[in-house]
Order: structure tokens, then C-alpha cells, then sequence
């Protein structure tokens, strides 16, 4: 019998770990041919998140438990789940049910056609139209500007073959997007449409910060044209700075100097200088992505776990 493995990555989820494991048992337990295991990761939670699994964990030994040292950024909770997963497949689900467990059963439908990757697309209704807006743009830019082509409203609810879970682990990088490793890999993939409820109980701690940081990775992680824009803009701005000066030196040698004032001489200090401090900041955020893979510090420290006989690297 085939395993599948649920992965539920938590942080101050101590009012929805048991709802959370309720639902996905319901709806598991009415899939016979496969065997299961529920995967949560607590990641630093402030809360009794902790408790709360390992509560679970005590009642069902087939409820992992694994305890990160302290909140390590939603990334890491994401791939202790997939490094500690030891099935044919590994689905990947809030933990917070805004990710419905009832689409479990139409992505293995899809996996075992043959996709590797099912990919849940999410809509909602009741979403700030800010919070969409920027998001939706996010998208765009990316697919514009990148190689590696990814659809928007993936959250990384979905389900991944084996082979898959195998190419995430090689990854040797840190700073990571895992939308764009997707979609980096290739394999055969499939789309699944579904309504996003509302978180069910508690507050989110993913704020407009946190995609913020989330969108550098991905510009900064998956495309180089920022850097070649630098390039092409320095040769064009160094340009244009040539003829101004041979078209006013020949203006000055013929009718005189025609500026009298320092407010253009101002202007052009203030323009270049900005000119200069963004393209600075550009290539320290680059460096920024250097050093943190150089560090080559792991993902996440795990402190302790339940219902697994030993830690896993």
C-alpha cells in the first residue's frame, strides 16, 4: 500500500490543531487504498500549539510531531514537513483551514493520471482589494521578468510525487521561493480551482511585510534583468551625460556660458545621486542573497519531535 504524507506547518495555531486534524481525518479515513501520515510542524508557536500536538500526536501514532527551536519564517516549518515525509506523495496543507481538506481526494485523482504536481488555485472573495492588487501585479512582473513561469494564487496547497519531494530536498540554497523551485523543476503539472475559506480561528501573521519579503526572493532568487536594466541604463545615462557636455562646450567656447544659475547643476547632482543610491541598493541586495548562502546555516534547528524514531538532518 502507498503512503501519503500530510504536511501542516503551525505557528500559534492552538485553537485549530485538533479542528485541522479532524477534518483531514474525515476525509482520509474514506480513502482505502492508501496509507497516511499527518506531519505538524510547530514552529516556535507562543501559544500551546505545542500541547495541542502532541495531545493529538498521543492519541494517533500516526500524527508526527516535530518542534522547531524557535520561529525559523514560514519556509522552514514547510520543508521540515517534506524532509521528515515518508511517502509515495506529500501534500502540503494550512494550518490554519483556510486551505479546504476536502480537494485531498481530487489532487491524488490528478496525481495518479500521471501529474507529479497538482497545484491548488485559490480564489477569495472577502480578500482586500490592496492586498489582491499588489499580489496579482506581484505575478505579472515575476512571469515578465523571469525565466520560470508560475501561475498566481498558489499558496503551496498541493500535492507532490516523490521525485519531487527528492529534487525540493537537493535544492542546497537557503534563501528560497518555493513557488519558483516548482516551477523551476518542470515535471507534469495540474491546476485545481478552489473557494479559500476564512481563517478559521485566531490571527494570521503573514502581513503585507512578509509578502514584501516573500516578492524579493522571488525577483531577487529567479531573474537577472534588474541587473542588466543597470548596465543598459548606465550606458545610455553615460551617453546622453557625453553629448551634453560636447553640446555645451561647444556652446560655451561659441556664445558664452548659458547657465547662470546652480539650480540645474542641483538638479543633476540630486538625479544622479539617485541614479547611483538605487543602483547601490540593487546590488546589495544581491549581495544580501550571497551572503546568506555563504553562511550555508540550516534551515531550521529541531528541538524535539513525537511519534518518530529519530531526528532527520
Amino acid at each position: 500500500m502507498k503512503k501519503i504524507s500530510i504536511g501542516i506547518p503551525c505557528y500559534n495555531e492552538e485553537k485549530n490543531v485538533v479542528s485541522v486534524y479532524e477534518s483531514i481525518k474525515k476525509v482520509i479515513n474514506k480513502i482505502k487504498k492508501y496509507d497516511f501520515e499527518l506531519i505538524f510542524v510547530d514552529n516556535g508557536s507562543l501559544d500551546k500549539t505545542r500541547r495541542e500536538i502532541v495531545k493529538v500526536a498521543e492519541k494517533d501514532k500516526k500524527v508526527k510531531g516535530i518542534f522547531l527551536s524557535r520561529n525559523f519564517g514560514p519556509e522552514s516549518s514547510g520543508y521540515a514537513c517534506l524532509n521528515y515525509a515518508k511517502g509515495d506523495a506529500y501534500i502540503g496543507i494550512s494550518g490554519d483551514l483556510q486551505d479546504p481538506p476536502e480537494i485531498i481526494p481530487q489532487f491524488i485523482k490528478e496525481w495518479e493520471k500521471g501529474h507529479d504536481i497538482v497545484m491548488g488555485i485559490y480564489e477569495r472573495h472577502d480578500e482586500n482589494f490592496l492586498m489582491k492588487s499588489i499580489r496579482e501585479n506581484f505575478y505579472k512582473v515575476f512571469n515578465k521578468i523571469s525565466n520560470t513561469q508560475i501561475p498566481s494564487n498558489a499558496v503551496g496547497f498541493g500535492l507532490f510525487d516523490r521525485k519531487v519531494i527528492e529534487g525540493l530536498k537537493s535544492f542546497p540554497e537557503k534563501y528560497r521561493f518555493t513557488r519558483g523551485l516548482l516551477a523551476w523543476l518542470g515535471f507534469k503539472k495540474s491546476y485545481i480551482n478552489y473557494i479559500r475559506n476564512k481563517r478559521m480561528s485566531g490571527k494570521s501573521s503573514y502581513n503585507l511585510f512578509g509578502y514584501i519579503k516573500d516578492a524579493e526572493k522571488g525577483i531577487f532568487g529567479f531573474s537577472y534583468l534588474i541587473l542588466d536594466l543597470m548596465v543598459y541604463g548606465g550606458f545610455i545615462l553615460v551617453f546622453f551625460s557625453f553629448l551634453f557636455i560636447v553640446v555645451y562646450l561647444h556652446t560655451v567656447l561659441v556664445i558664452g556660458n548659458p547657465i547662470n544659475a546652480s539650480i540645474p547643476l542641483m538638479l543633476g547632482i540630486v538625479f544622479f545621486g539617485g541614479v547611483q543610491l538605487l543602483a547601490i541598493s540593487i546590488i546589495g541586495k544581491y549581495i544580501q542573497v550571497i551572503v546568506e548562502e555563504t553562511k550555508n546555516r540550516p534551515m531550521y534547528i529541531v528541538e524535539n519531535t513525537i511519534n518518530l524514531k529519530q531526528l532527520i538532518d
